[in-house]
């Protein structure tokens, strides 16, 4: 049996065929190479805290347990900082028994320290889409770092469909890497291709950004409208190393720059469970074609999104961050990251979300 995730032009077929249920038509860049990106409805819910539905019990019945009041957000309305929101999606399922899903938040969510995951009816784990699944899909919201202003039909997160299991073995990644280069420089590979953080400084000093605590809200719909200094401070370092302090959020970027073949998709994932001090936030899908067309196929750098935990954490230049694990695609996409598609971060450096100027 063949075994992969699904691309571009088999969700499309997937829609057509009811798999995929849309309570309205598709956009047109809707569809990614490997992914589908789910909307927001029409009403959020403030709840009183996060929670998954369990086994036993759909996620309309454990709202009324959780819900405190009902958002309309036809002309816009405002989720704040630190609060729980749910919004139901535009779009269901009605999965074929072999075929299973994960969502993740988008680059430009996870950028803006937007915590948003997807839940479903008698769903144990967060983002997660057993085989066979058919029911409502609902996106969990709470921004951490900024209020922000949505409407119906923004994407904050997408899902991800696969066929069997198609990740790479350490062993076929070294293989592939040896045929195309994922990664400039020496290739760590353990239970995925591992990426380090970039505070070399080459920049005038600017290694990253750090969210400012008190800012102005950020409307989801404006591309390029807001002045960086009103919400970021720069990160500045002349000793390539840099103190997280905690609770805070920082955008860094990594050393490597990455490749994802057309043949393949990646997903970004926590480097060690063990270092509890941080964590690199996995917003991260990466495209088949992420990196293969950019700088003369040379790859494009993945940007970090960090948080910082119990105690105060030294963040130093080269450090293994994080690390990409690969899948192969069922098909290769009818569409590749950067090429037929608008991206917008393809050959990026250290680059906030689309929302700055």
């Amino acid at each position: 049996m063949r075994q992969g995730v699904i691309p571009s032009h088999m969700i499309e077929t997937m829609v057509a065929q009811g798999q995929i249920s849309i309570s309205e038509p598709l956009q047109d860049d809707q569809v990614q190479p490997a992914s589908l990106d789910l909307r927001l409805g029409h009403t959020a819910y403030r709840v009183r805290a996060s929670f998954l539905a369990g086994q036993a019990a759909t996620v309309a019945e454990r709202l009324r347990e959780f819900e405190m009041h009902r958002i309309d957000l036809s002309e816009g309305a405002v989720l704040e900082k630190g609060c729980v929101y749910l919004v139901p999606l535009m779009e269901g399922l009605d999965l074929p028994p072999d075929i299973e899903a994960v969502a993740n938040a988008k680059s430009s969510t996870g950028r803006l320290d937007l915590l948003t995951r997807t839940i479903t009816d008698h769903g144990k784990e967060f983002d997660r889409i057993v085989k066979g699944y058919s029911g409502p899909l609902y996106a969990e919201i709470c921004p951490r770092s900024f209020s922000v202003l949505v409407r119906p039909g923004m994407r904050l997160n997408q899902i991800r469909f696969r066929l069997g299991h198609a990740v790479l073995s350490d062993d076929a990644l070294t293989e592939l890497h040896a045929q195309t280069p994922l990664v400039s420089g020496e290739a760590v590979i353990q239970d995925g291709l591992g990426f380090s953080v970039d505070l070399s400084a080459s920049r005038n000093g600017l290694v990253g950004y750090r969210a400012k605590p008190h800012t102005g809200v950020i409307d989801l719909g404006k591309i390029g409208a807001y002045d960086p200094a009103d919400f970021w401070e720069e990160i500045r370092t002349e000793d390539q190393q840099i103190i997280l302090d905690p609770g805070a959020f920082y955008i860094l970027v990594s050393q490597e720059a990455v490749t994802i073949p057309p043949e393949y998709a990646a997903e970004m994932a926590p480097y060690l469970a063990m270092v509890g001090e941080f964590r690199v936030h996995y917003a991260g899908f990466f495209d088949p074609g992420f990196g293969h067309a950019a700088a003369n196929g040379q790859g494009s750098r993945g940007v970090l999104e960090v948080r910082c935990h119990e105690a105060p954490f030294v963040l130093e230049h080269g450090q293994v961050v994080g690390r990409l694990v690969y899948e192969a695609m069922l098909e290769t996409p009818s569409q590749l990251y950067g090429r037929e598609i608008a991206s917008n971060y393809q050959g990026q450096g250290l680059k906030l979300s689309k929302h700055f100027k």
